[in-house]
């Protein structure tokens, strides 16, 4: 141990005097190259006969006392820097840190809306079409109602709501035939409240190939377009426009069929999805609901112990 706070010294001096290390960073490095150290010792190792297996060691360590990943990487950072200063300075011949994979930063939880502030989507921009008071803003309001209702009903990534075909509405509107990423298509059902959206929308669709035609390049409505006026409509129906987005609905559409009880793999197809672990994004609401079903139904969830 004396030598490795020996080494532990030597580096903090080199790091200081050739690098220019700010105080703060150099008892970042000594907290770490300790705690390092420390971590050695329980297993009767020092910093000059370490080996891979005792880095990966620490770090499942690190890992298990439920340090952020992001944390674990800046560690291993210090270590890296150490043991390549142990290096230069042959002190050993060999960096036991070669080839160890930095921790990855676990997926955040997908942010989404509850089902009443999806309902209040809803009310306010179906309100918006009686409340218009040209015919111009009334096929406006329609025109955003089908695609809200459309984008909820789906899942469907924005690109692929804005740029659907008029040929993508089947069976009198009881399908979509969506084309997504590497051109692969889905058939997706529509439930009764989108599928009557489209009905009465489909007699004002100007004639041309997309379901909403716009005057750009593309020959479609836009992105930005879109999605600036459901943040308008998220404002009129007091919802920070901050959380609302055409992603968050997708988030929301998924969530919202699992808390149903949906199966992961349906879910997955109506998405898109080519991995079955993009959609294991959303296992935490499967995660609860399974608690709450053992909950609720094992024999002997309540039980008093013997």
């Amino acid at each position: 141990m004396a030598g490795t706070a020996h080494l532990i010294d030597a580096f903090l001096e080199m790091m200081s005097a050739e690098r220019g290390a700010a105080k703060n960073t150099l008892l970042s490095y000594r907290r770490d190259l300790e705690d390092y150290s420390g971590f050695l010792g329980t297993r009767g190792r020092d910093a000059m006969i370490s080996g891979k297996t005792d880095i990966s060691a620490y770090l499942a360590g690190l890992s298990h006392e439920g340090l952020a990943p992001s944390s674990m990487a800046r560690k291993l950072s210090t270590l890296r820097q150490f043991h390549k200063f142990l290096c230069a300075d042959e002190f050993r011949s060999d960096d036991p840190t070669a080839g160890v994979a930095s921790p990855k930063p676990r997926r955040g939880l997908p942010k989404i809306l509850s089902r009443d502030e999806v309902d209040r989507l809803f009310q306010t921009a179906e309100g918006a079409i009686g409340n218009a008071d040209t015919e111009a803003a009334r096929e406006g309001a329609q025109r955003f109602y089908v695609l809200l209702e459309l984008l909820y009903a789906t899942g469907m990534r924005v690109s692929e709501l804005i740029s659907l075909p008029r040929a993508a509405v089947m069976r009198d509107a009881q399908f979509l035939s969506i084309t997504g990423k590497g051109s692969k298509e889905r058939i997706v059902p529509l439930n009764d409240r989108s599928r009557d959206a489209v009905r009465a929308y489909l007699p004002h669709v100007p004639a041309g190939r997309f379901l909403f035609p716009a005057n750009s390049k593309e020959g479609h409505l836009s992105r930005q377009v879109f999605a600036r006026h459901l943040k308008d409509v998220a404002i009129a129906a007091g919802i920070s426009p901050s959380r609302v987005s055409p992603h968050v609905l997708r988030h929301a559409f998924a969530t919202h069929l699992l808390e149903g009880g949906a199966d992961l793999r349906i879910v997955q197809a109506l998405l898109g999805h080519a991995d079955i672990s993009t959609t294991q994004i959303y296992t935490h609401v499967l995660d609860e609901r399974l608690r709450q079903l053992l909950t609720q139904h094992h024999p002997l969830s309540g039980a008093s112990e013997d």
